[in-house]
């Protein structure tokens, strides 16, 4: 029997690598993206090549109400025997104190929180019937806020427990788990001093990688009796107190 995963942000970075894992597990995969639309379309051949028919690309701003309900109405038109959701795609910027507006508000928090909650909720009848799975991208700093970036770690607090109230208004037909990444990659502006204090706060004193979070979705698509956990891929940084370094996460 045919199973689907709907990956949003699937194009680049740590969404691609968890599409190729899912991939390689048997999965297809549902590629969302929102403008990375050549990397998207790479991506969605290079697995077709591997097994024919095995993936296709969506558009849709996460930012977007009538984009949300489009990519929700299109994959139950379908029918698609889903059984894997990862709410991947995030919205990251600095948000600097007294300069937040409304906009910058809601473009973070539609794309961070309220996407992912309405994806799991449209698509909860196809999960459903697969005893599916929902898995949350959150942020180690959704615990403790990375500055000058508050409305974003406001933003993966606040899908922390979305992640937990939905694992139990989605049960028992549905589990729902976060991963809370780390250190993983570093962000296209950030320096090597900043880079060299993250990694000195680090116990295992190195940066993950994109498959540490790829082999850990995996892993809970096969774990049955896991819901409502959040699990964070940081090298033990959490467990050790840290403090995010400015200007880098």
């Amino acid at each position: 029997m045919e199973k689907w995963a709907l990956v949003t942000g699937a194009a680049r970075r740590i969404g691609r690598a968890i599409s190729q894992q899912l991939h390689q597990d048997g999965y297809n995969i549902i590629i969302h993206f929102g403008q990375s639309s050549d990397d998207a379309h790479r991506l969605a051949s290079e697995l077709n090549q591997r097994r024919l028919d095995s993936a296709f690309c969506v558009q849709a701003n996460l930012d977007d109400e009538n984009d949300i309900s489009s990519m929700i109405n299109l994959i139950n038109d379908k029918h698609i025997p889903l059984t894997l959701l990862v709410n991947n795609a995030s919205a990251f910027s600095p948000s600097e104190f007294g300069q937040t507006n409304f906009t910058q508000c809601q473009k973070t928090l539609t794309t961070n929180l309220i996407a992912p909650y309405l994806l799991a909720q449209g698509l909860f009848p196809l999960l459903s019937q697969a005893q599916g799975l929902v898995i949350n991208l959150l942020d180690i700093h959704g615990k403790r806020p990375l500055k000058h970036h508050g409305l974003y770690s406001i933003s993966k607090a606040a899908l922390e427990m979305a992640t937990l109230s939905l694992a139990q208004e989605m049960a028992p037909k549905v589990r729902v788990n976060g991963i809370a990444p780390g250190a993983i990659l570093w962000p296209q502006n950030s320096n090597e001093q900043a880079q060299s204090d993250v990694i000195q706060a680090i116990p295992l004193a190195r940066l993950g990688k994109s498959e540490d979070i790829a082999k850990l979705v995996s892993f809970l698509a096969n774990a049955p009796y896991i819901s409502g956990q959040i699990i964070a891929v940081d090298g033990g940084r959490s467990a050790t107190g840290f403090k995010g370094a400015e200007n880098i996460e």
